[in-house]
């Protein structure tokens, strides 16, 4: 059982693991040993809520598949135990990064002071531009 959050948890039956070989060094260990793991998690088959399904598949992210799986490969580690451990607590982040929902922008204008120290400002700036032109000998 998987805990996003207090309301949301996730049955070890939803999430499938294969054991892979791990790419890169590892000497002769990395081709004999299948300690990498591929997560497979599929966003509509879940038992999540229909509001947080939307909300994943609506991520950008390339972990996700057109077709709704979530895929996290996780390689980090020597131990196939804790690169299980690595995937699964991706997965979860993934998903609880979603539950937040983001502040909503509330429009401010500038103050008073604030927009006459922005014109006196463009205004010195004026000036010294225009006495960057040419000197002419009156």
């Amino acid at each position: 059982m998987l805990i996003i959050s207090n309301h949301i948890r996730l049955p070890d039956a939803e999430i499938e693991f294969h054991a892979v070989r791990a790419q890169g060094a590892g000497g002769q260990n990395v081709n004999k040993v299948s300690s990498a793991i591929h997560l497979r998690f599929d966003v509509m088959a879940s038992s999540l809520p229909e509001e947080v399904k939307q909300r994943v598949l609506a991520l950008r992210d390339q972990r996700i598949s057109s077709d709704g799986v979530v895929v996290i490969k996780a390689q980090r580690f020597r131990t196939q135990e804790k690169n299980r451990e690595d995937a699964l607590a991706r997965l979860q982040a993934l998903i609880a990064g979603v539950l937040k929902t983001p502040k909503k922008r509330v429009a401010t204008k500038p103050t008073k002071g604030s927009r006459e120290r922005r014109l006196q400002h463009k205004s010195q700036r004026g000036k010294v531009k225009s006495l960057r032109g040419k000197v002419t000998d009156h």
